[in-house]
């Protein structure tokens, strides 16, 4: 089959270039691991459920699922399967799943292999994963399969003439819970009709989970405490830097945190030949210091999540390369949100720009128009703040809908 053949081709690639290439090391070594750990750590007397991501976003959007499965049917034993090494190795460790590894190269050998070291009881497929070997199996088997937060647009493959033949695997999905309107329609027009819910995305439940049990930084607090306007800017990258910290040099009203999206030396040592005025890393911090500091660096990961609550506004990085990162995640505390022009992609971001929650920044001179209006109006920033909490709070519900229609409310 046509299908086997191109994945065949791509686990040939992934191979030959993974002496070049890190990414490639890691996933071949992980996939090699993965019968490895399945054969030590699955208990053939328990039951399974199965959650498949292909990254970190996808698991985001999984995980107040995957950790309500956990707190309600305690009978469940949960694996967890990444594809992207930039997911696995983050998660490796995560304690809401029993067993995390990578999903094996969707070939038949794999599938077979997988599914009978398994034997899942329901499996899970967040947003784009459609592995049609996979889902064909779990049919064949009589193992339900929800998509969930999936989403669908005209341009993709399902929907094209030439993608006909691989668009069966939506038929092997039990049910779809699916993001909007548009992914309905778009599945009718493939017959698929009545198996269909839309609950919006999961990752709402999550930033409100998230946001209930933000960390106390007091090291953050300090910096913040009196202060008349701060910036958090997450996931930042150098374009993005670029627009801010000019801006923060020369206004000193204004205090800054900035975290990186990538936090290894050279990239600090390039925010920091920036930097005009008082900063400090957020390992090296201490009170003494952060009195002293006008730019807090975070140096670290799992913080950002937790620091957004202490900023007037927030900048969302990644706008200006592959596309902004996580705006929700700052837009549930209840703050307007900037980021830069790469933003189609993403609905929450399009939503709240109609809406009045954000602004799109498209240059310097963009940036610091609205960094000099959010400066001075106040009243405007609370509005706007109110306008993404308020879209927030609306839009979570999807995991109550999902356990609802699988019947598995307590």
């Amino acid at each position: 089959m046509l299908y086997t053949f191109a994945i065949y081709c791509y686990q040939l690639m992934v191979m030959l270039v993974a002496p070049f290439h890190k990414k490639a090391r890691t996933l071949l070594r992980g996939q090699r691991e993965t019968f490895r750990i399945l054969k030590r750590e699955v208990d053939k007397e328990a039951r399974y459920a199965w959650f498949h991501a292909a990254s970190l976003g996808e698991f985001e959007q999984g995980r107040p699922l995957m950790e309500r499965l956990r707190r309600e049917h305690p009978e469940y034993k949960i694996l967890l399967t990444f594809f992207s090494p930039s997911g696995y190795e983050v998660r490796k460790n995560y304690e809401g799943a029993d067993i995390v590894c990578y999903l094996p190269f969707d070939t038949p050998s794999n599938v077979y292999r997988f599914l009978h070291l398994i034997r899942p009881e329901m499996a899970f497929f967040i947003k784009y994963e459609f592995w049609l070997d996979y889902m064909w199996a779990c049919h064949h088997y009589h193992i339900p399969i929800y998509s969930v937060s999936s989403i669908f647009r005209p341009n993709k493959i399902f929907f094209r003439w030439y993608g006909r033949p691989y668009a069966h695997v939506l038929k092997y999905v039990t049910h779809f819970f699916v993001q909007d309107e548009q992914s309905r329609e778009l599945l009718a027009h493939r017959g698929i009709v009545n198996n269909v819910t839309i609950v919006g995305d999961t990752r709402f439940d999550r930033v409100i989970d998230i946001a209930c049990q933000a960390k106390e930084l007091p090291l953050v607090e300090s910096l913040c405490g009196g202060v008349p306007f701060v910036l958090v800017a997450g996931s930042s990258w150098p374009a993005d830097e670029d627009l801010i910290i000019p801006y923060f040099n020369k206004h000193p009203e204004m205090k800054l945190i900035l975290a990186p999206h990538v936090i290894d030396e050279s990239h600090l040592t390039q925010i920091e030949h920036k930097l005009r005025r008082p900063f400090v890393r957020y390992t090296e911090a201490t009170p003494e210091r952060i009195a002293q500091a006008d730019c807090l660096i975070i140096n670290c990961f799992g913080l950002l999540s937790s620091i957004y609550r202490y900023g007037h506004v927030a900048y969302v990085g990644g706008g200006f390369g592959a596309g902004i990162h996580n705006v929700p995640e700052a837009a549930v505390y209840g703050i307007p949100v900037l980021f830069g022009p790469n933003n189609k992609g993403f609905r929450e971001a399009q939503d709240l720009l109609r809406l009045g929650g954000c602004f799109e920044i498209t240059g310097q001179t963009l940036f610091n128009a609205v960094m000099d209006r959010v400066l001075a109006d106040r009243k405007m920033v609370a509005v706007r703040g109110d306008v993404c909490k308020n879209y927030i709070t609306s839009n979570a519900g999807a995991s109550d809908v999902i356990f609802r229609t699988l019947g598995l409310n307590n």
